[in-house]
């Protein structure tokens, strides 16, 4: 660094509100300009952010070694903190920690290039993922000859980029990338996400050679029902994506869905037309009138259809209480649960609830009631668990549920629970007096 001084944090924060305050130029050459020294400035943030991961990890871990603590407890927890101050997923975070680390201890050359803004960070990512299989000495290897000389990558596209990578992992150390697809084998899984207008994705990671012969059946079989006049009118991608319910699900299309779905609606979007949004469980927001229709479908159906009532609070929209269709007080006290936060509630997580967890531990006389839990997903949870992690249910005036929590560093981070599909909204009179009934 020589006698270069590096800003300090108010400095930095200053220079971001002046960023702030940028506007258009009228002028398209300029902008272009602009384009390109944002685009490094950008590049040259994630290479700080990369070396400022890499040090928080170094400096926790040496605390933890100091104080004693079990090897196992070095390292838990820091990919959820890293995941916290960027405002995103605890699964992000791990993998923005893995990223900081490859690049500041085993690819100083890839690092450089991300300083020097030549390389993105997307780009880098590429080139740690490529390399993740090989030893420390043989990535270094393909980090100084594909980084080390910028004009190596320069108008190399994503692909091109990866094809490099790739060839000189085959090359440094076969048998790593041959362990590697076979670890990549026994992670094939099936995830679904939200899509645009009430659809959603439904990804299957599968090797190659099956997810073909799998598109290729399908498309076999739809194009077979078109040719025998058997399709119904319908195109060749929808006769792909029923027949893959069927055959996945044992049930035609046309008979429901034959496992239990939740779907959340007030009285009044249901019986009385109002236009508020529906929540499905595991997707999030569905418009009311698709939510009607779905009720409708499963009753003009052979689907079996229940109804349970949920309690909300008129103005808030919190989950009060839930009418219980079970003997055991654990199962309906988790569905409530469930219902009420409907993923995981650490900040920036949206995965899938897996724990029903006590906010204030057993072991600190935490009570099991719907207040002292949260639904977690397995990696918060246990990332919760870690040393200097503490939380605490909050109580606000309009009862909806508060989860602060606050990491080793001191930091904390609130989350409230999303509010219910409710009666129509009181109106701001009405919520008045009810507020002053209460305090009454």
């Amino acid at each position: 660094m020589g006698d270069v001084v590096a800003p300090d944090l108010e400095e930095l924060r200053a220079f971001t509100a002046r960023l702030r305050c940028v506007g258009p130029c009228g002028d398209a050459g300029v902008g272009i300009e602009w384009l390109d020294a944002v685009e490094s400035l950008k590049s040259v943030g994630c290479a700080v952010q990369a070396v400022v991961t890499a040090d928080v990890a170094t400096c926790v871990r040496e605390d933890r070694k100091v104080r004693g603590l079990p090897r196992a407890e070095w390292g838990r927890g820091i990919g959820s903190q890293i995941a916290l101050a960027r405002r995103e997923s605890p699964n992000r975070g791990g993998r923005h920690l893995g990223f900081a680390q490859a690049l500041v201890h085993e690819m100083p050359h890839t690092l450089a290039l991300l300083r020097s803004g030549r390389l993105n960070e997307w780009r880098a990512t590429l080139l740690v993922r490529e390399t993740a299989c090989l030893s420390a000495q043989d990535r270094a290897v393909v980090d100084r000859r594909l980084c080390s000389d910028p004009a190596v990558l320069d108008g190399v596209g994503d692909r091109g980029l990866v094809a490099k990578a790739k060839a000189l992992a085959v090359e440094l150390d076969a048998a790593a990338v041959v362990r590697r697809h076979r670890k990549a084998v026994s992670e094939r899984r099936v995830t679904t996400r939200p899509a645009p207008d009430s659809m959603a994705y439904l990804s299957v990671l599968l090797p190659v050679e099956q997810a073909v012969c799998l598109q290729a059946t399908l498309g076999r079989d739809a194009d077979s029902l078109i040719a025998t006049g058997e399709g119904g009118g319908r195109t060749r991608n929808q006769l792909m994506a029923d027949l893959l319910f069927d055959r996945g699900t044992g049930a035609s299309v046309a008979d429901g869905v034959p496992v239990a779905v939740n779907l959340v609606i007030s009285d009044e979007t249901m019986l009385a037309g109002e236009g508020e949004a529906a929540q499905l469980q595991g997707f999030g927001p569905v418009p009311a009138g698709i939510a009607r229709q779905l009720v409708a479908d499963a009753l003009d159906g052979d689907t079996a259809v229940t109804l349970r009532n949920v309690y909300s609070c008129p103005v808030s929209g919190s989950l009060t209480a839930m009418q219980s269709q079970s003997r055991t007080f654990p199962k309906s006290l988790r569905k409530l649960i469930d219902l009420r936060d409907r993923t995981c509630r650490t900040p920036w997580c949206d995965a899938p609830i897996r724990h029903h967890d006590h906010i204030l531990s057993r072991r600190s006389k935490g009570a099991t009631t719907a207040h002292n839990g949260a639904g977690l997903c397995a990696a918060c949870n246990c990332a919760k668990e870690g040393d200097g992690w503490t939380a605490r249910p909050v109580r606000r005036p309009d009862r909806r549920h508060v989860l602060d929590l606050r990491t080793p560093t001191g930091h904390h981070y609130r989350s409230v629970a999303p509010r219910l599909p409710s009666a129509a909204r009181r109106s701001e009179i009405e919520a008045i007096l009810i507020a002053h009934l209460r305090a009454s």
